[in-house]
Order: structure tokens, then sequence, then C-alpha cells
């Protein structure tokens, strides 16, 4: 089984476009389902959500394939984090959809392309489910709405049919508001950034609301490829990545005395230092939105030295985008080492001046 299938809180990848599948693979609605197997799908679901909504990882773990069972740990923390919403929640099945892959040996991309499509591409009903290294089989996706206090959320399951059962393969828990509003929201908001020239908060805006608007990352509806055409034709020039990383000029702490103890903080002075900014992308933390942003260092070990630059990183951000304050609660500045770890710090956007 393909780790793609695995326990995931981020989005993945997006479907950009549309090609006709190859006949290896094929997907059937709900509609088109006999009964007896979107009976079964859906009472695998109802019993998969109450072992979460009990904390009953052993029962899940064990109502799983063998691969995912062997690298289980994710889902458990997943069960634990979400257990107030699962335990009180209220769920509704969505129509789940069935995929299968035929052949001898994994597809690189296996794309679904569900239900009815127009010359145009995807309509009301449709939906286009990529997932990669897949191997042959019977899978099926089926998506719970939860209602709880805590807010909307989905709780989905990837599903593989071995013999007569089915068994887990993937599980997908996400919000599906942040901060009290939906993707539709998010969406009208990127709208009216695009039209007052701030193009950051259109385009982090466009990502948030294509990301609440699907229960699974690698999903997309019309909704979504409707907002990705217009966050493309909004995509700012100068977004960073690792191959053409932004420049951002910070004022750095100045080193730390020889005299001081590990931790201490420094003297105050600082002296301006260009830093390399990799990547920037909105999350969600608790009820808040926050911008992520990363940048490269030589090192992270020195903790005390990073806090100083993560702050210095966040300041000069904000400094040079100050549309930032309309969009985000806080900021989060994560220092990556060439070892990929890293470390990161928070600033709230009130304390930013």
């Amino acid at each position: 089984m393909s780790a793609s299938l695995r326990f995931c809180t981020t989005p993945l990848w997006l479907i950009l476009v549309f090609t006709a599948p190859s006949p290896a693979q094929s997907c059937t609605t709900a509609d088109d389902m006999d009964a007896g197997t979107r009976s079964a799908i859906l009472a695998t679901t109802r019993r998969l959500f109450d072992f979460a909504a009990r904390g009953d990882s052993a029962s899940l773990r064990q109502s799983s394939i063998p691969s995912l069972a062997a690298n289980f740990s994710g889902i458990e923390s997943a069960i634990k984090d979400n257990q107030p919403v699962f335990s009180t929640a209220q769920a509704s099945p969505r129509p789940p959809f069935l995929l299968k892959v035929e052949g001898t040996t994994p597809l690189e991309r296996a794309e679904f392309l569900c239900g009815v499509f127009g010359a145009t591409g995807q309509t009301a009903d449709s939906a286009v489910f990529v997932l990669n290294n897949l191997p042959p089989g019977t899978y099926a996706v089926s998506t719970l709405d939860l209602t709880s206090a805590k807010g909307p959320s989905t709780l989905s399951f990837v599903l593989e049919q071995i013999g007569s059962d089915w068994k887990l393969g993937g599980f997908y828990t996400k919000a599906s508001q942040v901060a009290g509003h939906d993707g539709s929201w998010y969406a009208e908001r990127a709208r009216e950034f695009k039209a007052r020239n701030q193009p950051l908060n259109a385009w982090f805006y466009f990502l948030q609301a294509r990301d609440l608007m699907v229960p699974v990352p690698f999903m997309s509806t019309r909704a979504t490829d409707k907002l990705y055409d217009e966050s493309e034709a909004a995509k700012p020039a100068n977004l960073p990545t690792a191959d053409r990383p932004l420049e951002l000029v910070a004022q750095a702490p100045a080193p730390r005395s020889p005299m001081a103890k590990p931790g201490e903080h420094f003297n105050g002075t600082t002296s301006p230092a260009s830093y390399q900014i990799i990547d920037m992308f909105p999350t969600a933390v608790g009820n808040d939105l926050d911008l992520v942003v990363k940048y490269r260092v030589a090192d992270i070990s020195d903790t005390g030295k990073i806090f100083q630059e993560n702050m210095a990183v966040i300041k000069a951000l904000v400094l040079k985008y100050p549309e930032l304050h309309d969009s985000f609660t806080g900021i989060v500045a994560r220092a990556v080492a060439p070892s990929g770890q890293d470390y990161g710090s928070m600033l709230a956007m009130k304390d930013i001046k």
C-alpha cells in the first residue's frame, strides 16, 4: 500500500488539468454502485467512526490493511486529538466513491474521474481523485460530515477491499471552518483582497478556500477548479520556493557574548542580515488563521539565537508586506536546517509593531 493513503493533515497535491484516465483505473459514483457494495462501504464507514468516537484505536488498527497497521501512530494521535469532536458529533454520510485499479503494478499517478463531465470539465456532482503509487485493487473514499459543539468538520476513510471485507487504508480528519468561516467566505475575501491590490492576501485566502472545500487533499471538484483558475490569475510573481527563494533583509541578533550561558538573551544589539525565504502558506492554529514562513539557516542547535532570528524574520516580513496585518492572527517563522529539521516560533499580529 502506498504511503499516500496513510494519515495526513495537510494538503499534498491539487488537480490542475483534466485528461482522460487510462483503462487501468475507473471510478463509480454512489448512484451507479450496486446496492450491496454501497451498503457494505457505508456500514464499514459507520463501524470505523464508532471506533474513533469511542477512542478505540486498537479496533481501528485491527480493521486496517497491514501496511497501515504497522505504522499507525499518526492515526492514534489524530483520534486522541479529536476525541472531543468524535465522541459528541452527529455523523452524516456523503455518497461514497468506488475506485478500481487494474493491472499488476502500482500506478505512479492514478487519476479517477468520477461522475459526469462537460465540455469545460467538471459538473456540479463530479469529482476527481489523484493518488500516487497506488497498487492494483478496489478502493473506496467515504466521508462523514460531523456536527459538534466544536463546529463542523469531516472525517474521511480510504478503504481497500480485501477478499469480501473492507479495510481501513487512510484516515483524514479536518475542520470545515477556520476562525468560524468556511471556504466560500475565504473565497469572497480573496476576491476583495485582489480588488484592493493585496496579491499576497488574495493568494493565501484562495489557498485556504480550496483547502476547506474538499474533505481530502487528493480530491477536486468544480468549485475548487474554478478557484484554482482564479488564484492562478492572481498569483503573485514573487512567491518564494526552494529553487527561487525570496531574499529578506532583517535585523539579525548580535552574536552571544562568550560569557553568556546557554539560553541567555542577547544584549539587544542587531545588525542587518539577509534571509532566504523558501516557503509561505496559511495554516489553521486552533481558531486562528496564521501564516507560516520558512527560511534557511545553517544550524538550529542554538535555539536561543534561532528564536531571535525567527522574531526578526517575522517583523521584517510584515514590514515588507504590511497587507498581512489585515489577514492573519499571527505569523509562525520556521528556521530550516540543511537536514530538513526546523525550529519554529509564533508572534501574534497584534504584537508586531
